[in-house]
């Protein structure tokens, strides 16, 4: 007993410290209810969600007179860091996507280059993209490998999808893919023992292209060659790689047809591409990443390609295999920022919901969007985002609404590797404090409104119901005023959905309440419960501890922060 309440009072006090300074003592205070439906899930991710990419660019590639890759292509990266070891390990595993913009005009340094010189990428302004074609060397592959069995990294390999093509008088590439020399590295990588998870085919190949495009019914047997090679060369292996394709910009007709095309079961996985925010000059970034209409706007193409999937009698399952946010190697200090954590955190929320099972960030390091500082390998905060998501949240998909604000964008899911449920929290207000109530949400729930402020109308009237409901079940009325929500969540019987009796039981919640340091937004220093995160002197990465808060108080989340909490009281029938 006095171990729970010495846990109470450091909830109290970090909370009265962090969040009742002064920042938070000039904010407005509002209530708010996050209603949670326990019963079944909505959607489900794979175990290893979280992916991030590694890309080819060299060190003189430069946007609107920026060069910010720096030694981070996967030619030059430096692959003895010890940060860059511990940031991958720590995920155990991290998906590592390889690939980008110059991947169609890589060629690989085996046998079947018959004497061509394999040499690196130079710029060239006649050329596509700037550069010339470029080469990876077998010994490079054979140092990226070992880093990869090292740091635990599950690997996809984007291979070279225009080998062999001609250009048709529409601008398109036309013509059979030449898979010559993607087929030979494959059978050099088996040769070796090397593990990829996956192969993927080209990239932003697809719809109208970037650079140039193929045509879908071309794709689709391309795609088919594909699988025949990989079949082929793994005969043997117990397990064989997935294919992956197109990694490109959704098209609705363009995927249509291709999963059309590959169903229903030549193509593993469909990948798209998310660079919603448009150029990284842009001035007015900051002010997207806060518009939660603008965040909204991705949940059409999501639900569009969850439709196609759905509707198509195809085993094909959809990845975000690439989004940087803002094109051209992102914004210094927005994308690499603590600001761009409300962006990202709800790009991951939002696709989970529409059974996106993975979700690459780009990049690991380089650009500047990195998770990881381009120089110095030091985590920018998007990747202590992303790392308590993979820690905290687990597979399962719950319906959640929230009302009270359309700021404030709400995610749950079931909590990974522990009981009950994980809620993330995100508040895109700089002068509110939100009161967050946690409710199991009623039967409309089951309806799969979505989660967040901007559905309002459906959150209210599931909100008010669980209340009611709660309410019989605790025997009292449970308040909705600012100043008002009281510690009876209702106490639900333990076989039903919903919070068990956490006041009388004396429950605690984990928090995770991340801000930025100074309450600066262009800050690139995360703030974990107040406290900044960094590695250590030997380049580790540091622990991600939680405070503890009694589970009757309501979530308090500060102006522009984000909470993740962990509520292992609320009885999920889904999360058993």
């Amino acid at each position: 007993m006095v171990a729970v309440v010495g846990l109470r009072v450091l909830g109290a006090v970090w909370l009265l410290a962090a969040l009742g300074g002064a920042t938070a003592a000039a904010a407005a205070v509002a209530a708010g209810q996050a209603a949670v439906d326990g019963r079944r899930a909505v959607a489900a991710t794979a175990e290893d969600f979280v992916c991030a990419t590694l890309d080819w660019w060299p060190p003189d590639k430069c946007d609107y007179g920026t060069c910010a890759w720096g030694r981070a292509g996967l030619l030059n990266l430096d692959l003895n860091n010890k940060v860059l070891l511990n940031a991958v390990r720590a995920f155990s595993p991290l998906k590592l996507r390889l690939g980008g913009t110059l991947q169609d005009k890589v060629v690989y340094g085996t046998g079947d280059l018959a004497g061509q010189p394999c040499t690196p990428f130079a710029k060239n302004a006649s050329a596509p993209f700037g550069f010339t074609q470029g080469c990876l060397p077998l010994r490079r592959w054979d140092e990226l490998n070992a880093f990869f069995q090292k740091s635990g990294a599950k690997i996809v390999f984007g291979l070279n999808a225009l080998n062999g093509r001609v250009p048709l008088p529409d601008g398109s590439m036309g013509g059979p893919w030449d898979y010559t020399n993607a087929a030979s590295l494959i059978r050099y990588t088996v040769s070796r023992g090397y593990q990829i998870h996956g192969w993927e085919l080209g990239n932003e190949l697809s719809g109208k292209g970037v650079g140039t495009r193929i045509g879908a019914d071309q794709y689709a047997a391309d795609v088919i060659s594909l699988k025949t090679i990989v079949d082929d060369i793994y005969r043997a292996n117990p397990s064989k790689p997935l294919v992956l394709a197109p990694g490109g910009f959704f098209d609705q007709d363009w995927f249509t047809e291709l999963i059309d095309k590959t169903k229903p079961n030549l193509l593993n996985v469909i990948t798209h591409h998310i660079y919603s925010l448009g150029p990284g000059r842009d001035a007015h970034l900051i002010e997207k990443i806060l518009n939660p209409s603008v965040l909204d706007q991705m949940v059409s193409t999501f639900s569009n390609l969850q439709g196609i999937l759905k509707s198509t009698g195809t085993s094909t399952v959809a990845w975000v295999g690439e989004a940087g946010g803002a094109y051209n190697s992102g914004h210094h200090l927005v994308t690499d920022a603590f600001v761009f954590s409300f962006w990202f955190l709800d790009q991951f929320g939002m696709s989970a919901k529409y059974d996106t099972k993975s979700y690459c960030r780009q990049t690991l390091v380089g650009g500047n969007y990195g998770l990881l500082n381009t120089t110095t390998f030091q985590p920018n905060p998007d990747y202590y985002s992303a790392l308590l998501w993979h820690r905290l949240m687990g597979t399962k998909v719950l319906a959640t609404t929230f009302s009270g604000t359309n700021k404030i964008r709400a995610y749950a899911h079931c909590a990974r590797d522990s009981p009950g449920i994980t809620l993330l929290l995100i508040n895109l207000s700089g002068n509110t404090k939100t009161q967050v109530t946690v409710t199991q949400a009623a039967a409309a729930a089951a309806g799969g409104a979505h989660g967040h402020g901007a559905r309002r109308s459906n959150a209210t009237t599931q909100v008010s119901a669980t209340t009611r409901a709660a309410a019989t079940a605790g025997g009292g009325e449970h308040k909705h005023g600012a100043r008002r929500h009281g510690r009876k969540f209702g106490h639900a019987h333990a076989h039903a959905p919903g919070l068990v009796a956490a006041a009388a039981g004396g429950a605690m919640r984990d928090e995770y309440h991340l801000t930025a340091k100074g309450g600066d937004l262009r800050s690139q220093v995360m703030l974990l419960n107040g406290r900044p995160l960094a590695t250590g002197a030997d380049g580790s990465i540091p622990r991600l501890e939680p405070v503890k808060v009694d589970a009757a108080e309501p979530i308090a989340v500060a102006p522009y922060s984000i909470v993740f909490a962990r509520i292992p009281h609320f009885e999920a029938p889904a999360c058993r």
